[in-house]
Parts: C-alpha cells; sequence; structure tokens
C-alpha cells in the first residue's frame, strides 16, 4: 500500500477493470477490485468532521488567550507575556497538525501492525515518567522535552485504543469465553491504571478504562460479562474512593460546594465554576469580559475552560460546546459502523473507540464544569490548553479520516 502523496484529500491512481457496469467485489476479505472500465473514482474524506474539528479548535484557542491572559498578573507566572499560553498552545496545534497529516498517510493494517508496540511503548514511558517526570501539584505526569511536556497518558489512551481494537480481531472466535476473551485485556488495562493510579492521575485511568470497554462491547463481547466487568470496575473506583481520604473529600465537596467547610477548599474549583457559568446567564458577558478568570478561577485555560465559554458566551456558547462534540461523536461513529459493514472489523473498532474517548472524555468535562460530576482533572478534548493532548487528539481524528478514507476507496472500487 503506498502512502498518500497530496496533503490531507490525496487520491490513489485510478485502477482500471475489466467489465462495465459490475459492483466492487471483496477480495479474500482484504480488498475489492472493480469491474467497470471506468476509472474508480474516489470521493476524498469526511470534509464536515475536518471543519467541525477545526471549529472546535480555533475556538479553544480564542478562548485560552481569554482565560490565560491575566496569568502574568500571579506571582507565579510573573516572568511569562500575556500571550505565552496563547503562543505555545499555537505552536502545539502546528505540530499536531503535522503529526496529522503523517498519521493520515498511514494506512489502517500498518496501525493495526504497530498496536502491540505502541502499547508497550506506552507501557514504558508511564514507567519512565514515575521516575524523570516534572511534578505539578504532587503529580509527575509529565516528562519535559525541553520546548513541550509531554504526558504519556495521553499516548496511553491511543495506545489502548489500537491494542483493544487489535485484541478484539484476534480473539474473535472465543469472545464468548471470559477468560480466554475478556481477562488478558483486563490484566493489561489494570496495569496501565495502576501506574496512573501511582502518578497520580485516575482521571486518565476512567478514560482509558471506559475505552477498553466500549470496544469490548462494540466488537461483541458477551453482554452479561461485559455487565460483570462493568460492574467489577464501578466498585473497584467506589473502593479507591472509600480508601483515599481526598478523593472521599472531593466528594463531599461536589454534593454541597457551598458549605464553608469546602467552599475555600475541595469545593473551589466547582463553586467558583458555578459562579462564572451563572454570569454568563443567556448570551454571556462578551468574549474577554469574565471575571472568574482574573485569578478566582484556577485552572481557567485547562481543565475548567467550559465555565469560561459559559461565562463569555452564556448558554448559547455552552450548548453550541456540547452540540459540536455530539454531531463529532456521532459521526465518528456512523464511520466505524460503515468500516465494519465493509468487514473491516479492526478499522471500524478503532474509529468507534475514537468516538467513546472523545466523547466520554468531553462528557466528564462538561458535567465537571457544570456541577453534575465530582470535579477530576480531564480536559475539554480539542480545545482545552495542552500540548501532548491536543498532539494526541488530533492524531486520533486523523486515524479516523484515514478509516473513512479507505472506506470510500472500497466503496468506489479501489483497494485498501
Amino acid at each position: 500500500m503506498k502512502f498518500v502523496p497530496k496533503a490531507l484529500a490525496g487520491w490513489f491512481a485510478p485502477r482500471e477493470a475489466e467489465a462495465a457496469g459490475a459492483l466492487p467485489v471483496r477480495l479474500g476479505g482484504r480488498g475489492s477490485f472493480s469491474a467497470s472500465t471506468t476509472p474508480a473514482q474516489v470521493k476524498g474524506f469526511d470534509q464536515p468532521l475536518v471543519w467541525v474539528t477545526v471549529a472546535l479548535m480555533l475556538w479553544g484557542l480564542v478562548m485560552v488567550y481569554s482565560a490565560s491572559i491575566a496569568m502574568p498578573d500571579n506571582p507565579k507566572f510573573v516572568f511569562y507575556s500575556h500571550t505565552h499560553f496563547v503562543i505555545r498552545h499555537a505552536m502545539s496545534m502546528t505540530v499536531a497538525f503535522v503529526a496529522a497529516l503523517i498519521a493520515f498517510q498511514i494506512p489502517i493494517q500498518t496501525w493495526e501492525r504497530l498496536a502491540p508496540w505502541l502499547f508497550v511503548i506506552s507501557l514504558v514511558l508511564l514507567i519512565l515518567v514515575l521516575g524523570i517526570g516534572r511534578g505539578v501539584n504532587g503529580a509527575k505526569r509529565w516528562i519535559s522535552l525541553g520546548a513541550m511536556n509531554f504526558q504519556p497518558s495521553e499516548l496511553a489512551k491511543f495506545a489502548v485504543l489500537l491494542y483493544a481494537s487489535d485484541y478484539m480481531v484476534r480473539k474473535m472466535e472465543v469472545k464468548e469465553h471470559f477468560f480466554r476473551a475478556v481477562a488478558p485485556m483486563a490484566v493489561a488495562v489494570a496495569v496501565i491504571g495502576l501506574l496512573l493510579l501511582a502518578e497520580p492521575d485516575m482521571g486518565a485511568f476512567m478514560v482509558i478504562a471506559v475505552i477498553a470497554m466500549g470496544i469490548l462491547f462494540l466488537g461483541g463481547v458477551n453482554a452479561r460479562m461485559f455487565f460483570l466487568i462493568a460492574a467489577v470496575i464501578v466498585v473497584a473506583f467506589g473502593l479507591m474512593i472509600a480508601f483515599s481520604e481526598w478523593r472521599r473529600e472531593r466528594i463531599f465537596a461536589y454534593l454541597d460546594p457551598w458549605n464553608e467547610k469546602y467552599s475555600m477548599g475541595k469545593g473551589y474549583q466547582l463553586s467558583h465554576s458555578l459562579i462564572a457559568i451563572g454570569r454568563g446567564e443567556i448570551f454571556g458577558v462578551g468574549l474577554g469580559g469574565s471575571v472568574e478568570k482574573l485569578h478566582w478561577l484556577p485552572e481557567a485555560h485547562t481543565d475548567f475552560l467550559l465555565a469560561v465559554i459559559g461565562e463569555e458566551f452564556g448558554l448559547v456558547g455552552v450548548v453550541t460546546v456540547i452540540g459540536l462534540f455530539l454531531w463529532m461523536t456521532r459521526r465518528i461513529m456512523h464511520i466505524g459502523r460503515q468500516a465494519i459493514a465493509l468487514d473491516r472489523v479492526f478499522a471500524g473498532l478503532v474509529a468507534q473507540g475514537v468516538g467513546v474517548w472523545m466523547g466520554f472524555q468531553a462528557f466528564i468535562n462538561m458535567g465537571v464544569n457544570l456541577g453534575a460530576l465530582p470535579t477530576k482533572g480531564l480536559t475539554l478534548p480539542l480545545m482545552s490548553y495542552g500540548g501532548s493532548a491536543i498532539l494526541i487528539n488530533l492524531v486520533a481524528i486523523a486515524v479516523v479520516l484515514r478509516v473513512d478514507y479507505e472506506n470510500r476507496q472500497l466503496m468506489h472500487g479501489g483497494r485498501v
């Protein structure tokens, strides 16, 4: 399979066929050929998905600038310029765009071969970050690369996504047997989880667990086993909260953030997020008019970017963001179903896994900002400040676009 020669759209050379008017024919489940004398016409890629992704990223860039513009007034960032964070975010977006172009050129079959190796690399990096990682607020989650800090947990999400999809394809014949089909994958996720909890990064572990469970379910694992796994994971998270005092405090603060015991402690971020969204009312106070970003709301440019959107754009802005993520998730899932219908199970599971990932992480972040869920350190995909998150998110979207591109190739008589 040759790489696509042109930028994002690229076309393969037309393939001539043998007889007119026939439909594409599968060849051993691997590819297809056209039985028409008319050259195959490739329809490109899913442009609406590209434009929604670009819209979210550009809106995120504007909001990162708005939310971080006052941060140099803080003694902690006194040596930073007012454009420090937006410039770094723009640089991260540029690097991510280049990486996404490269990722789009890679055939899905190549990603399938790379899946186990990426999983091993992510494990090594998660171990490495515990030793040489950069600590921030008591957590060691980043490896300093000079120009940017890389977060191995972001790569782990993508690696688990590919590995779980490849695993389900290999175990398709025994998917009804718990210990032969599910237990090995459960052990792999548990190892990742232990390393993430050692950082600690429970939010990333939650996302990875949901990605793995989602792919197992979509891959056809017995429903009873799926619900058993779900129950075990829920119990496990419950025990982690029960035996961790600071996690219990976070739950109590979520239940009553206005209590004087929590309002200046564990409930501080949530209470100020709710104040910001309340100030925005229907149409917001206007771009740049947020008061909560002026050193009241911590992490306004990362975890609580939606609160600043709510204050400056009001209910209209929040509903627009929710609508864009809902449309994106639905579209990605559709591309995955289309791939499975074309007998491309790995490609379909990867695409649907990305949909589960983006949808679930956005849901958690929005729920936290709106006070519907306990506070958890998860960014808003494609929008929040963060170099490695933007990089891996955009690579994942590029892989989905590659799945869609290859789907269109097959449906129009090409080969993959």
